[in-house]
């Protein structure tokens, strides 16, 4: 922990903070920061990590100070979830390139990964998830890549932009993405050719009206992921008011809740981020309260995920359905705890499922997502 002080500001929000202390059964008093006398990071399950840089966006513009406003709202609620224990590391420092800033944000989510912790990262513009994606690339493992955005960020730039990272990620050779998906993309904002080519690679695209036809679907793709982003974008702007350049339309405060909700049931997830939070363009802070409400879910899901433990429990656990298909033959598991799926491929495989895909199997179909799978693997 302490090599990683070097990449990190001095000026840590719980250390600042003018109002009175927080209560007891606040979450504010229950996160563990650098500044604490006993402060282990190995203690923690969520790391919190602030970058608020925008160089991908605009070159012209320092660090914002969207983290703290967030922090502000977050450690103001009520610490509901005792097993889940939080650690914030601060923000990190700005460094004398903005390449400086993204190496030191790199160096801090590595360390994090390392340890077998998941990051949530406040961040300023969506192409830091790149460096979300070189914590695999450094070691040369794979990940399923999760991103939440009204947009589909695969514009060709000159330069690594808030626009164009989706182009790096998924096209650099040679390449640690096993899998992408996109979800609540605004169809009229995407480009046909676009969308034929991501299909062709076997990403699986799920439009803003195909999420809502049914979130138990959706549920275990957010479960899958090693690595996930979210872009406010996504989020209608009635919602999130920092939007100035999204949409009417989008996901709603309670769905946004949900996906994070989501992103806490995946016992494999390295890291989160939230990007795309503009402090100057938010009306009464209202979208502060939104993320931080978000990462309030997303502890909601870790407590699920830890009450229930994971796929690879004992029997006592997990129930378990074995069906043959189309000469497949494959292992539906179930959690007796939090009620989750998981299929078990012939290959080994396991992937988070559906209670509907069992139900598809034992009718005697091969599940939608099943099948795609398969496909991947041939």
């Amino acid at each position: 922990m302490n090599d990683l002080h070097i990449f990190l500001s001095d000026d840590h929000f719980l250390n600042n903070r003018q109002t009175a202390p927080y209560e007891p059964s606040h979450v504010g008093s229950a996160v563990m920061h650098p500044g604490m006398e006993d402060f282990d990071i190995a203690a923690a399950d969520v790391v919190l990590i602030g970058c608020a840089d925008w160089n991908g966006r605009d070159k012209s513009r320092g660090m914002g100070s969207g983290p703290d406003i967030i922090r502000k709202h977050l450690y103001g609620m009520y610490h509901w979830h005792d097993s889940v224990a939080i650690a914030d590391l601060g923000n990190i420092r700005e460094g004398a390139t903005p390449a400086d800033t993204r190496s030191a944000l790199l160096a801090v989510l590595k360390e994090v990964h390392s340890m077998g912790k998941t990051a949530i990262v406040l961040g300023g513009g969506h192409d830091l998830m790149l460096q979300q994606y070189d914590v695999f690339r450094a070691t040369g493992q794979t990940a399923v890549a999760t991103v939440v955005d009204m947009l589909i960020d695969l514009d060709e730039t000159e330069d690594i932009s808030d626009t164009g990272f989706l182009m790096e990620m998924l096209t650099s050779t040679p390449n640690f993405i096993s899998h992408y998906n996109h979800l609540g993309f605004q169809i009229y904002y995407s480009h046909p050719q676009m969308m034929d080519t991501l299909n062709k690679l076997s990403f699986d695209m799920y439009r803003l009206a195909k999420l809502r036809e049914d979130w138990d679907e959706i549920e275990p793709v957010v479960r899958r992921s090693n690595i996930m982003s979210f872009d406010m974008s996504a989020i209608r702007y009635s919602d999130a008011p920092c939007n100035i350049n999204g949409s009417p339309n989008g996901l709603d405060g309670e769905e946004a809740c949900m996906l994070t909700q989501f992103a806490g049931l995946a016992d494999k997830l390295s890291s989160l981020g939230i990007y795309g939070y503009d402090e100057a363009n938010d009306k009464d802070e209202m979208t502060a309260k939104l993320i931080a409400q978000m990462i309030w879910y997303y502890a909601d899901g870790c407590y699920i995920r830890k009450k229930g433990r994971t796929e690879e429990a004992d029997a006592e656990i997990n129930l378990e359905f074995h069906i043959s298909l189309d000469e497949t033959d494959a292992v539906f598991i179930k959690n007796k705890y939090n009620g989750r799926w998981w299929v078990r491929l012939p290959q080994g495989t396991i992937m988070p499922c559906s209670y509907n895909d069992y139900q598809t199997a034992s009718s005697g179909e091969l599940p939608e997502r099943l099948l795609r799978e398969l496909e991947r693997l041939a």
